[in-house]
């Protein structure tokens, strides 16, 4: 005999459904825009190493405050790949949790569905 009647059997496998509906809706979102951005920072990766090369090249030309403005934005824009990279971590971390967390979740519902058989 159990301890809960079958409409709160019913209640957990409605939460249960919608749970799942949810989940799985926002991990595809989650998915969709990791895959873009990673995409697009490895398509934009080697620009920075191209950059600096060309800063190499151009720097006889130029005068030293010009060479230290140059150097200042060689930095910066180092920082925002940088950033950007970090970005795309932070997306497969999200990603990554989403995926514990939708693994977590269905293994609470079968421990409901047991404790209910």
């Amino acid at each position: 005999m159990g301890f809960f009647g079958n409409k709160t059997k019913m209640l957990i496998e409605q939460f249960r459904k919608r749970n799942e509906y949810y989940s799985n809706g926002l991990k595809k979102e989650i998915d969709e825009q990791f895959d873009e951005l990673k995409s697009e920072y490895e398509a934009n990766s080697s620009v920075i190493p191209e950059f600096n090369e060309f800063v190499q090249t151009i720097k006889i030309k130029l005068a030293a405050p010009e060479i230290k403005k140059l150097e200042e934005f060689s930095s910066r824009f180092a920082k925002v790949n940088r950033t950007a990279k970090n970005g795309v971590e932070a997306m497969w971390e999200l990603s990554h949790n989403q995926r514990k967390i939708i693994s977590e979740s269905h293994m609470d519902y079968e421990e409901f569905e047991y404790l209910f058989k």
